[in-house]
């Protein structure tokens, strides 16, 4: 494949959706292609600024931020503008837009000469419910939208789905690549010597389902097993969290740790747990499942997908009772969380590569190139 030009768009970066662009960048990078990120100025944190700081040297259409309000507004004029600008500076063949806003400013913004619009939801709009006032207008959005896209990829099945039941049958390219995770990623990361029993690693906001957790901390507790849990990650939700945990009774065995690294938060816990109300494919769970660690997660978007035969251990979402039972039989026996754990990493490596994930994109841009660039058949001719 000649070199591309390829400009990723995305709004935050922070969490799954930016170590996805991050990989997708390096992995195009290593096969001789051209890599540009364009990024809310507003967001991100201490780790994200130093992860777009060491790669900016290898992306030779540089990093653009700019100003990007999470709901819609007159700001989103001016940031299409500047996507536009930077599209026909670099003179982009692909602009790849990353969850709702980086979706619609990759679809919106004028390039100047005909380049392949993708798009991945990474969740986004689709996680709203489509009953609600937020959710009728960002879903009025994506169908008005989906006319500009020539690509969608879905990182999961689930994800494909909820795409067609909410905003219909994509009219360009359709592609389910999954999430992937490196090799050096399976070493195994064994946890500290005071590890707490539980470890949960992500954003503290209300669909990951921390609230759940600490209720089920709480209900073992009441029950007579006192477990200790040690959450990381930031988010809107954090002072609300640590107020439920002091009324729950239970902010002494609760500890609360900054964002870092993964493999770094992964020595802080012996048993991961994933309470999530809402997923697609999350990286925590193939992250936790590559280093060897047992997982406690619940039955949402594309985790069954990993999982896949030891999916019937997952647990429902929103039912701390459920979860602590869960959490329970996985703190009684081991010997069993340590059998499946080692299953579940055998089986991430074998189906969720990053390598798999950004030769997957790259065809996907190539295909999608191919109908672009295809000329127009002639009309007929009248007699």
């Amino acid at each position: 494949m000649p070199a591309l030009h390829i400009l990723h768009v995305l709004r935050a970066p922070l969490g799954g959706l930016f170590r996805h662009v991050v990989d997708l960048a390096r992995g195009q990078i290593a096969r001789g292609h051209r890599v540009g990120i364009i990024a809310d100025s507003l967001t991100g944190n201490a780790r994200s600024r130093q992860i777009l700081a060491e790669l900016a040297p290898a992306l030779a259409l540089g990093v653009t931020l700019v100003p990007v309000a999470r709901e819609p507004g007159l700001r989103d004029v001016e940031a299409v503008r500047r996507v536009g600008r930077t599209l026909r500076a670099v003179g982009a063949d692909i602009v790849h837009g990353h969850g709702a806003k980086g979706g619609a400013y990759a679809r919106l913004a004028l390039a100047g000469r005909p380049v392949v619009r993708a798009y991945t939801p990474h969740g986004g709009s689709l996680l709203f419910a489509p009953g609600s006032l937020r959710g009728r207008a960002y879903l009025a959005l994506e169908r008005m939208l989906m006319p500009r896209g020539h690509l969608y990829f879905f990182e999961s099945a689930f994800a494909a789905e909820l795409f067609r039941a909410k905003v219909g049958v994509p009219n360009g390219l359709a592609r389910v690549i999954p999430n992937g995770v490196g090799e050096a990623e399976f070493a195994v990361v064994e946890p500290d010597a005071d590890a707490s029993d539980l470890l949960f690693v992500g954003e503290l906001r209300a669909i990951k389902g921390v609230d759940v957790l600490l209720d089920a901390v709480a209900l073992l507790a009441r029950e007579g097993l006192s477990v200790t849990a040690t959450l990381v990650g930031d988010g809107p939700e954090a002072r609300a969290l640590r107020e439920r945990a002091a009324r729950l009774g239970i902010d002494r065995a609760v500890t609360f740790l900054p964002a870092m690294p993964m493999r770094q938060a992964l020595t802080r816990g012996r048993l991961m747990v994933v309470p999530s109300h809402l997923e697609s494919m999350p990286y925590v769970v193939l992250e936790a499942a590559a280093a060897g660690r047992p997982l406690v997660a619940t039955r949402v978007g594309g985790i069954p997908e990993i999982f896949g035969p030891l999916a019937h251990r997952l647990v429902p979402p929103g039912d701390p009772a459920a979860l602590a039972r869960a959490i329970r039989r996985a703190l009684a026996d081991p010997a069993a969380g340590a059998a499946d754990a080692r299953s579940l990493r055998a089986r991430v490596a074998a189906e969720f590569s990053v390598e798999a994930m950004v030769e997957g994109v790259l065809a996907g841009y190539a295909q999608a190139l191919e109908g672009l660039r295809a000329p127009a058949p002639e009309l007929p001719a009248h007699a």
